[in-house]
């Protein structure tokens, strides 16, 4: 906590603050483009299958949507803050526009823990989310979509329940992303996080004229985005040293099989008692000697505390807001090259976009053109914000800011001042 915010939104704030000088924005004009344009508290009372009813709070913030409807996860966790959730939608203005998808930056929060709910039991909370939101949703207000503790049979129950309210099998328009395949969802969307965070590291080593065959990774986190990550810059020939999750890390500094390790973790649900690893505190993955280190896990996670620690040369970053800005500039002064997260890992939300609009047209993409247009997406917003940053001598994120809010910028102005 800093300044009674939560870290991530003291973190997104204080990214806006510095762009907002360096563009020398007015006040006026910059109040308008902080936002939030809008930021909703839901109480929702489900009544569970066994009969019990329970209360959850429930988060929705559209922040910005000059340039398209919202777009966001739903976070489900049992210390979900207003705070957060506004810091998160914060975060995906800027990711959205960087990327360069029609949308704006939204997210929710549903305050439980799915840890303590069976499957009959959080579809139920789901159900009782989509009823509750349901003035805050649409292809053209906020499209939802799966984040932590939430997944794609969630959102394929709020699917049904819109079809349902609105008595049609198929919804007109997208009202939600990251469905399965079945309902309307698009291949490789589970992966494309973890993909594009793959994609920007491989952009940063041919900058850096570093062979990716010869590199070391450390990655934090084995959920959605640390496990596809590690599993594809193993597959282009890095070595991947370490990874952890929140109960505990693996060290192996010959490289750790990252296939046999996700069959292990399916079948045990955990990475503990894995064989031919060293096993080491989920801390300790900061100090860990390797090339690139991959946080992939919470935010606020590389503080002053650890930062002094960390050998990487390459930092992506996979989860949001992982780097507090006081460590961001100890990794300036050091030249470690970070690739920010709004970069990092837009490949979700572009991939989410790809789904939007194929649900619109009644289209099917296939994998192969799902993957060439996130790859091309990927290298060209990276070569982007890696040449503004070298003709402006500025940081990766600092650029990744400018151009994100640039282009944020330029939309208020262009739809007018005016309501």
């Amino acid at each position: 906590m800093e300044n009674g915010k939560s870290g991530i939104l003291t973190t997104a704030m204080y990214n806006f603050d510095v762009a907002a000088k360096r563009l020398g924005l007015d006040s006026d004009i910059r109040q308008k483009i902080l936002g939030p344009k809008e930021k909703v508290e839901i109480d929702i009372n489900p009544k569970l299958p066994n009969g019990r009813m329970i209360n959850a709070k429930v988060f929705i913030v559209r922040h910005h949507d000059a340039l398209g409807p919202a777009k966001g996860g739903i976070r489900m966790t049992p210390s979900v803050t207003l705070d957060e959730v506004t810091g998160l939608a914060m975060e995906m203005t800027w990711k959205t526009s960087l990327i360069g998808v029609p949308f704006g930056g939204g997210k929710s929060g549903i305050r439980l823990d799915p840890a303590k709910l069976t499957d009959d039991e959080k579809e139920a909370v789901i159900r009782a989310f989509e009823r509750g939101a349901s003035r805050h949703i649409g292809p053209e207000i906020y499209i939802p979509a799966p984040d932590m503790g939430t997944n794609e049979m969630d959102m394929a129950h709020i699917r049904d329940c819109i079809s349902y309210s609105q008595g049609v099998s198929i919804t007109k328009g997208c009202f939600v992303t990251g469905k399965p395949v079945i309902l309307g969802g698009i291949v490789g969307r589970r992966e494309a996080t973890g993909k594009g965070v793959v994609y920007t590291i491989l952009s940063s080593c041919e900058k850096l004229n570093k062979d990716i065959k010869k590199m070391s990774v450390a990655v934090q986190g084995f959920g959605n985005v640390g496990s596809v990550a590690a599993a594809e810059i193993a597959r282009h020939g890095a070595r991947v040293v370490a990874v952890c999750d929140a109960q505990a890390g693996l060290k192996n500094d010959d490289g750790i099989d990252i296939q046999a390790l996700e069959r292990h973790f399916v079948q045990k649900g955990t990475l503990k008692g894995f064989p031919g690893c060293k096993e080491m505190a989920p801390t300790d993955i900061f100090a860990v000697d390797c090339d690139i280190l991959i946080p992939a896990a919470a935010g606020s996670q590389i503080t002053l505390e650890n930062v002094d620690k960390i050998k990487a040369s390459i930092i992506a970053e996979g989860a949001n807001a992982p780097t507090i800005p006081e460590a961001d500039e100890v990794l300036a002064s050091r030249s470690v090259m970070v690739v920010p997260d709004i970069l990092c890992n837009a490949g979700g939300v572009f991939v989410s976009y790809l789904e939007y609009t194929q649900e619109t047209q009644r289209e099917q993409m296939t994998l192969e053109a799902v993957e060439n247009r996130l790859s091309s997406r990927m290298a060209e917003r990276f070569n982007d914000v890696y040449d503004l940053a070298a003709q402006k001598g500025i940081t990766m994120r600092q650029a990744a800011m400018d151009i994100a809010v640039s282009r944020v910028l330029e939309a208020v102005r262009t739809r007018g001042l005016l309501p």
